[in-house]
């Protein structure tokens, strides 16, 4: 699930919505800077509310990730994506097409969310503006086993940027994954991948409920 997905049931909680966004802002400062739900647990009734929301919200984001990953749907239609962009180049083997179907799929879920709840992303971004990014970092410090100084000057460039209205476009939703896959040092995928997407599109605007119904789990890899 990508950041919309995880924060539109929360709307109406601003530092708990934010904080839904922050092991994924994490992955991007530095995948060693990694928070296990068990540190958060004895946060979850402590005296100060605003750390009750923090910790809650990271750990919402968390349990979602589980449920998701192990959703049968998601992954039969990963798997169903990564052969459509192996197909495009066979033969190419800097392509990570399971990675990048991974990371489609849950971007056009956002895309989806964002055009069929028009106000969210406004409300979202305005939520992100009225929390206390400092706030935030330091909680991440007392439960992160590798401290970060550099949350709160991403958490202010990822509202500069408001990235997640790009998504519903298909050369710009191209534009922000080759971003991906640049940071993560992957060749750049051309306009053949783009040319998949807006079938792509479809299949999960199809699966959309199914996608997000933790009830289609397997639930073996629980």
């Amino acid at each position: 699930m990508n950041y919309l997905s995880h924060a539109i049931e929360f709307l109406d909680r601003p530092l708990f919505m934010a904080s839904t966004g922050v092991p994924d802002m994490l992955s991007v400062i530095d995948r060693k800077v990694r928070i296990r739900r068990k540190s958060l647990e004895p946060f979850f009734n402590d005296a100060d509310p605003a750390v009750v929301e923090v910790a809650r919200g990271i750990a919402q984001h968390l349990d979602d990730d589980r449920w998701f990953h192990a959703n049968e749907v998601f992954q039969k239609l990963n798997l169903e994506f990564s052969k459509a962009i192996r197909d495009v180049h066979p033969d190419d083997e800097s392509m990570r097409p399971w990675f990048l179907g991974h990371i489609v799929i849950e971007l056009l879920l956002d895309a989806h969310l964002s055009q069929q709840n028009p106000s969210a992303l406004e409300r979202y971004y305005e939520n992100m503006q009225a929390v206390d990014a400092m706030f935030i970092q330091r909680f991440i410090n007392r439960v992160a086993k590798r401290p970060t100084d550099d949350f709160v000057r991403l958490f202010d460039a990822f509202q500069r940027e408001q990235f997640l209205f790009d998504y519903v476009d298909d050369d710009r939703l191209a534009y922000r994954l080759n971003q991906v896959m640049q940071r993560v040092g992957l060749e750049q995928f051309d306009d053949a991948i783009v040319a998949l997407f807006s079938g792509f599109r479809e299949r999960v605007l199809r699966l959309q409920h199914e996608l997000l119904s933790p009830d289609t789990i397997k639930t073996t890899n629980i």
